[in-house]
């Protein structure tokens, strides 16, 4: 009996090993794919609604299975929370490098993209961006910096080209949050409102954490304005244009995509109808595959889009549609691949331009009727 089991050890312990190799070539590769925005503070809706499509991406790539280099993958969402800050965007950006991430997609905000790219610049990391649209962000020389959006300066000018010639504006007063997204958009539209003959009678700055609007609203009803441009999100936008309404202001608000969003009717109250807002991308009903998006994305997280989910969604997909082409999870392999993207998603054709803005952007104009998001109008640029 000792015999035979000095014998049958050698080919058990052969067995077990051979086990372990195969349990360790079928084994998955982890690969994380970090986004970030505001997970907390004013904005933390639109910071989740930016990480839900995200996730809902990479869920579905997950559950179809990815294999990249001939082994299986599963992707994993690095999720961080930059609250809208600059400062504590470049931490979690600098996270987020130290996590050994593919990819990011974010920031939401050009204040928190900007200071965060040149972390993702330095450690050879692509960027790219659903929702900031300050051009400073792709103008940097940066060769990791993309984003699936209009820039500010194609957004300004098809929301002053709207008020002069649809809403026959020709005096307005200029308000931002001081931003790099609310002052760019806002020096975007002033550029464009002057050279179409409108008279900008002031131009005035508050921040991004204000409530109370009523002093500089108070010195705008003075100057009697056809509209009021705010460059902001819907957290300020919204109590900005509830307090002009009730100091019985006449003036249209006009404003940009951080105003632009589902929520807007709670936040402004009945106010909502006297704002008309642009949106730095299609339309999700016009997009071709935004109903089927919209339904996928209710029945996941039980609450509609508020915004920017299908350009974080699609960001995903580029990512992948990269590594599918180097054959590599390698972050520089990737961010070779990126430049030659060109892919048919949820928001439409992707493809970049030397900078890594899109080459054909898409701007959409909404009103609020009863508190509710409607088209007006999309115009390509």
């Amino acid at each position: 009996m000792t015999f035979k089991l000095h014998k049958l050890l050698p080919v058990s312990a052969a067995v077990m090993a051979f086990a372990a190799l195969s349990a360790n070539a079928s084994a998955d590769q982890v690969v994380k794919i970090g986004h970030v925005g505001p997970l907390t503070g004013g904005s933390a809706h639109l910071g989740k609604d930016n990480e839900n499509g995200a996730r809902l991406a990479i869920e579905e790539i997950n559950a179809k299975g990815l294999t990249i280099g001939g082994q299986k993958v599963t992707l994993a969402l690095d999720g961080q929370d930059d609250g809208a800050d600059p400062r504590q965007a470049t931490q979690v950006a600098q996270k987020l490098v130290d996590d050994k991430v593919v990819a990011v997609i974010g920031h939401l905000n050009s204040g928190a993209s900007i200071p965060a790219s040149k972390i993702y610049s330095d450690a050879g990391i692509v960027q790219i961006s659903p929702s900031s649209t300050n051009p400073t962000y792709t103008q940097q020389g940066f060769k990791t910096t993309y984003r699936v959006v209009a820039t500010d300066a194609q957004q300004g000018p098809a929301l002053a080209n709207y008020a002069a010639k649809s809403l026959n504006v020709k005096t307005v007063a200029v308000v931002d949050d001081s931003t790099a997204y609310g002052q760019g958009l806002a020096n975007e539209f002033e550029k464009t409102a002057k050279s179409l003959g409108m008279k900008v009678v002031s131009h005035d700055a508050t921040n991004d954490k204000a409530v109370d609007f009523r002093a500089i609203l108070t010195k705008i009803k003075g100057e009697n304005p056809d509209a009021i441009m705010y460059g902001g999100m819907d957290a300020t936008g919204g109590p900005f244009a509830k307090q002009a309404r009730q100091l019985g202001l006449r003036a249209k608000v006009l404003a940009g995509d951080g105003v632009c969003t589902e929520s807007l009717g709670q936040l402004a109250g009945t106010a909502a109808d006297n704002i008309v807002c642009s949106q730095a991308g299609m339309a999700l009903e016009r997009m071709e595959g935004g109903a089927a998006f919209s339904a996928k994305y209710q029945k996941r997280f039980g609450h509609p889009v508020e915004y920017d989910a299908p350009f974080t969604y699609d960001a995903v997909y580029i990512v992948v549609d990269a590594m599918k082409r180097a054959n590599s999870t390698d972050p520089a392999k990737v961010l070779a691949q990126i430049p030659g993207t060109d892919y048919k998603g949820v928001i439409g054709e992707t493809v970049f331009d030397s900078k890594g803005d899109l080459k054909h952007g898409v701007i959409s104009l909404y009103n609020y009727k009863a508190g509710k998001k409607s088209l007006l109008d999309v115009v390509k640029m």
